[in-house]
């Protein structure tokens, strides 16, 4: 039996959460947004990776203010008319779908928010120009080319804190089954983290228990009104010296454990620009692994991690216990398809696709599992 295609559960407050397989589609910001409303956009990209054959679908990075926007042009949880677009889209983009559990990643862009789209520069907007004046632990900015952001007061790191609590509870209203909270890749949480971008003298900066204060009071209010299955995405590394380390990402996740994390998905970078990265295939799963055997947590692996075989391997060697996967989808949404054909596994998919794969291949559906909402 294939180790990617089994079984596996996420704790949670409703019970297990139950997935098919071991394949995760990762968050993928599409920057398809105005005002932060879903779209007819999300509509069909949903739908489409909803019919991936994965075991759980991650929403991409979901502002929780609208000041916490990356762009634009990203999604948000922060009101009514975003929450009412969201729940909408998703509702439409599940009725006609396999019963697969979603998962939304809720986030703030922190000194990384009010930017152009990555295919149109990717740097800071001005707000001359229609952009907003971004928010961060420091007055640090990511370059020197770059004006600071406002340094957090107590008073917004509580606003925050609620807008997160929020978003939350609108997350679990519309039925979404996980959280997954974003501490990676220069974020606002991960910016608390990494005393590259967090030179505070309060009881937010310094050392590590000061750094992780912020996003752990963050996680332990979101677990208060969030019963579903509830974890942090991290950057294990800054790969920067004197930044974020993975003895401590791996500390850290001990702790949320403790505070009632069911998950981990580990990544890496984006703090800084100073970052020294060798990519190749599995970069960060050792990372994973760390976290893993420190915490005792389900982990998500993921990074460059594209053939079937190697996402088999990580599974099988207990390297981490599930395999994230984001560009490979939008390459090949039937990515998880290919897979279970090559390692003699099985996926849920909508009955009108029955018929599409090769002959030698039609094993691979699990018609048993099937059903649409």
């Amino acid at each position: 039996m294939s180790a990617l295609f089994s079984e596996f559960e996420l704790g949670s407050g409703h019970g297990p959460l139950k997935l098919a397989n071991r394949i995760v589609v990762a968050p993928m910001c599409q920057y398809s947004c105005v005002d932060g409303l879903a779209s007819d956009w999300h509509l069909m990209h949903w739908g489409n990776l909803l019919n991936s054959g994965a075991g759980l679908f991650t929403i991409e990075a979901t502002a929780v203010s609208e000041r916490g926007r990356i762009t634009p042009g990203c999604l948000g949880l922060y009101n009514d008319a975003t929450a009412q677009a969201l729940a909408d889209v998703l509702g439409r983009a599940r009725r006609l779908a396999p019963p697969v559990p979603v998962s939304i990643q809720l986030g703030h862009a922190g000194r990384k928010a009010s930017s152009h789209v990555p295919w149109n520069s990717g740097k800071l907007i001005p707000q001359s120009e229609g952009g907003w004046w971004p928010e961060a632990p420091s007055a640090v900015p990511i370059t020197a080319a770059e004006p600071a952001p406002e340094a957090l007061s107590p008073a917004a790191l509580d606003g925050i804190l609620k807008d997160f609590v929020r978003a939350a509870q609108r997350a679990q209203e519309m039925g979404i089954e996980a959280i997954e909270l974003h501490g990676a890749h220069g974020y606002l949480l991960h910016e608390f983290l990494s005393p590259i971008s967090n030179q505070r003298s309060d009881n937010h900066g310094g050392n590590f228990e000061n750094r992780i204060r912020f996003p752990l009071q963050v996680f332990e209010a979101v677990r208060q009104v969030y019963s579903g299955s509830l974890g942090m995405r991290l950057s294990a590394t800054d790969w920067v010296e004197g930044g974020w380390t993975a003895e401590e990402t791996a500390d850290f996740s001990l702790r949320l454990k403790q505070a009632g994390a069911n998950f981990m998905h580990i990544s890496s970078g984006g703090v800084s620009p100073l970052q020294k990265i060798t990519l190749v295939p599995g970069y960060q799963v050792p990372f994973a692994k760390m976290v893993k055997d420190k915490s005792g947590l389900p982990t998500m692996a993921v990074g460059l991690i594209t053939e079937a075989a190697h996402a088999e391997s990580i599974v099988a060697n207990q390297e981490a216990d599930l395999v994230a996967l984001a560009r490979s989808f939008l390459y090949n949404p039937r990515w998880a398809w290919a897979a279970a054909a090559e390692l003699k596994g099985s996926v849920q998919a909508t009955p009108a696709y029955w018929r599409c794969m090769p002959r030698e291949a039609q094993h691979i559906f699990s018609t048993a599992k099937v059903g649409m909402r």
